[in-house]
């Protein structure tokens, strides 16, 4: 079963009408969640992120996912009606109607899928720096779906080279982030992680991280760093919406384990 503008269908009985601007101009965006026990993880980060999005494309959100407690309704009863007790979800935005590059209408159509969640928290063996594609900053960077052929082309160049994981930097060869995750490090005790600067996605489990660390006292610095800061790094970790997965290597840098407060931190999001 799917959602499509509020309406529960088979996927075979989806017919998306033409024009579509998401097609035709990628004209909107999309946001991946995790529902398990009739719960979303950080709903109120992904509405953040959902309404900043909607506004840096002039969209109007939809009622069913305009609240906290409305896009919990909505995707819950989408999992519900795919006996999904723990989903993956994803939400696409498009703006309606056809026109050319002036937008028509600030009115949006949507597209709920779902998927068994499968929790994946094993270590990350293989990691490595990106050779063919690098992040880019923008007004939608902080987003998905705008930029996704980045991340396209990392996963491709990831496949080939038989890597777990691949990290992206940015045109001056600062790092970015994971190929599907925030990049986080310690070193001396104090956690680092790109600044958005870099082009990184805004990421709903970075948030969640950073106000961790601020809420417990903990040394956290966001900025431009270089590859070999994170080289030089104690302890190497990724973070997303769905897991946060211990970096074993990177280039072949081995890494030891996080310090305990960073463990228990990370335990208790």
């Amino acid at each position: 079963m799917l959602l499509f503008n509020g309406n529960l269908l088979e996927p075979a009985s989806l017919h998306l009408p033409l024009p579509n601007r998401g097609l035709a101009f990628g004209d909107g965006f999309f946001e991946t969640l995790i529902l398990t026990g009739g719960r979303l993880r950080y709903a109120a980060d992904h509405l953040a992120r959902i309404q900043r999005a909607a506004a840096a494309l002039y969209l109007t959100l939809p009622a069913a996912l305009a609240t906290a407690e409305a896009l919990e309704i909505t995707l819950a009863g989408l999992a519900a009606a795919c006996q999904l007790p723990a989903a993956r979800l994803r939400l696409q935005l498009w703006r309606r109607g056809g026109g050319r590059y002036s937008p028509p209408t600030d009115q949006a159509e949507w597209l709920a899928t779902a998927e068994a969640f499968v929790p994946d928290e094993a270590s990350l063996q293989r990691v490595d720096f990106a050779h063919e594609t690098h992040s880019i900053h923008s007004p939608l960077s902080f987003c998905k779906g705008p930029q996704a052929w980045l991340y396209v082309r990392a996963a491709h160049e990831r496949q080939r080279r038989g890597l777990d994981e691949i990290l992206l930097c940015d045109a001056a060869g600062h790092v970015a982030e994971a190929g599907a995750a925030a990049i986080f490090w310690v070193k001396n005790d104090v956690l680092y992680t790109p600044a958005l600067a870099t082009g990184c996605v805004a990421g709903v489990r970075r948030a969640a991280v950073l106000r961790a660390a601020g809420a417990t006292g903990l040394a956290c610095q966001q900025g431009l760093f270089s590859q070999e800061a994170l080289l030089a790094a104690d302890a190497v970790f990724t973070a997303n919406v769905a897991a946060v997965r211990v970096v074993r290597q990177v280039s072949g840098r081995a890494f030891g384990s996080l310090p305990a407060p960073w463990l228990a931190l990370l335990s208790a999001l």
